[in-house]
């Protein structure tokens, strides 16, 4: 059996003897670039591997959009995948696309910023790569509700499905939308799905 990451079917979940500090972990993720990383909340750190070509393209419209949407709306600030947030249930996960309001986003100083911020965006979109699992990125969703998030979109283009998660609601499902509405936090925001679809 190999044990090189690059061999192994990812995700792959690594359980340290003793638990990484914020710091380590950050230093762990930059020292093994390209590899995605998110640590959960008992400090199981879970390996993704980088996203195909497609998968990416999927990615990079939908940070694409929610970021325009964000720049003329003014009201909060998008992130994209590469930025992680340390939740409440201290896991540090991250979104491929995440809006958070000018009001929690200026609570944050400038230290904060240099590291995995300790707050919640209020709005996320998970986009489902040829390699995910259907139910391991359903369980993300609800961890993202859990920890504060107000409204999370889970855009599957293999199914072309999208699933609305709100607080307190089972998922909504829309098969095959021409459109996805905003409501909530990000409210105006609009998807139109055939740039997602490709």
């Amino acid at each position: 059996m190999s044990f090189a990451l690059t061999e192994i079917e990812l995700p792959v979940r690594l359980l340290p003897e003793n638990p990484m500090s914020d710091e380590e972990f950050m230093r762990f993720c930059a020292a093994n670039e390209p590899m995605r990383f998110e640590r959960d909340a008992n400090g199981e750190i879970i390996v993704m591997s980088p996203t195909a070509t497609g998968g990416g393209r999927a990615e990079s419209r939908v940070y694409l959009e929610l970021g325009i949407w964000a720049l003329a709306d003014g009201r909060g600030e998008a992130v994209g995948p590469t930025t992680g947030f340390k939740l409440p249930d201290s896991s540090v996960r991250a979104a491929d696309a995440a809006w958070m309001s000018l009001r929690r986003w200026d609570a944050l100083d400038a230290e904060e910023l240099k590291r995995f911020a300790g707050a919640c965006p209020e709005f996320v979109i998970e986009v489902r790569s040829e390699s995910d699992r259907l139910s391991p990125l359903q369980e993300k969703m609800r961890g993202w509700i859990a920890n504060g998030v107000e409204l999370a979109w889970l855009v599957d283009p293999k199914r072309k499905v999208v699933e609305i998660y709100r607080p307190g609601e089972e998922p909504e499902i829309h098969e095959q939308p021409t459109s996805v509405q905003g409501d909530g936090p990000v409210a105006g925001f609009e998807m139109a799905m055939a740039r997602i679809w490709g």
